[in-house]
């Protein structure tokens, strides 16, 4: 089977599409898990590259898991409980944290259905846009089985705990009005522009200096869990950084001299 993942790149914005349509994109396969924590790892390194802009081809974003390998019992639903308890922890487990520890902001363009595993790989992204026709639903209890690869600390820190529980004890569905309602997604945009919404979005990000970018991620992500006065020294540390950054002496030029500035990632 050809790549899961199909990847463009224009400037500091990379484009990142699912590419198995004929399955809805599922993600269940140890080869598609790799590539996308393979692709981590590479943009966490390039310090040229300031977002990511994740969506899917052909009529669905990502259906989650295989229901076809559930029913057989086969790819990585094989074993016994030991053995589907390490492969949970050395597969599909790694999604969630490899794109946790990605530094640049990451859109998802909500092209279609999110079931599942789709749904919690959409609430990894830290923006969602999405289409009119896309739906939502974590599922999981629908198959007797629970969310797996972290929904259940994704989800409730977007919409919060009772919303959340609505959708992992019902399974049911919301549609695209309805999750911009809850506050799952930022915007819905029509089928036909919301590439180039997500796009634009992804330009508006890529225009500020790549450094003060990562930072800020990192920031949001530690504010989750850190007391105030230990994030406020966190931030005194970053923002001492920052200010030695050419970037941050390249902006405050700029601002100075009512100009575009010119960023080099330094």
């Amino acid at each position: 089977m050809s790549a899961f993942l199909q990847i463009e790149r224009e400037g500091g914005i990379v484009t990142v599409r699912m590419n198995h349509p004929e399955t809805r994109n599922a993600l269940t396969t140890h080869e598609q898990i790799q590539e996308f924590v393979d692709l981590c790892a590479e943009l966490r390194r390039d310090m040229s590259v300031r977002v990511m802009v994740l969506t899917g081809n052909g009529s669905a974003f990502c259906a989650g898991g295989n229901v076809k390998d559930m029913h057989e019992r086969g790819g990585i639903f094989a074993g016994s409980p030991y053995e589907l308890r390490n492969t949970y922890r050395d597969g599909i487990q790694r999604i969630p944290l490899a794109i946790y520890e990605l530094d640049i902001p990451v859109i998802a363009a909500v092209n279609g259905p999110a079931i599942g595993a789709g749904l919690d790989l959409a609430c990894m992204c830290d923006i969602r846009l999405a289409a009119p026709k896309a739906i939502f639903a974590e599922s999981f209890v629908r198959l007797g089985i629970v969310p797996g690869d972290g929904g259940a600390w994704l989800l409730p820190r977007i919409i919060g705990i009772p919303k959340a529980s609505l959708m992992a004890f019902t399974g049911d569905a919301i549609d695209a009005a309805k999750a911009l309602d809850w506050g799952l997604v930022e915007q819905v945009c029509t089928h036909e522009t919301l590439q180039s919404e997500a796009q634009a979005l992804a330009r508006r990000i890529a225009s500020n200096p790549g450094h003060a970018l990562r930072l800020c991620k990192r920031l949001l992500r530690e504010g989750q869990h850190m007391r105030l006065d230990s994030l406020l020294e966190l931030s005194a540390a970053y923002q001492a950084l920052a200010h030695h950054t050419q970037d941050h002496q390249e902006a405050v030029a700029a601002f100075v001299d009512k100009r575009e500035p010119q960023y080099q990632d330094r």
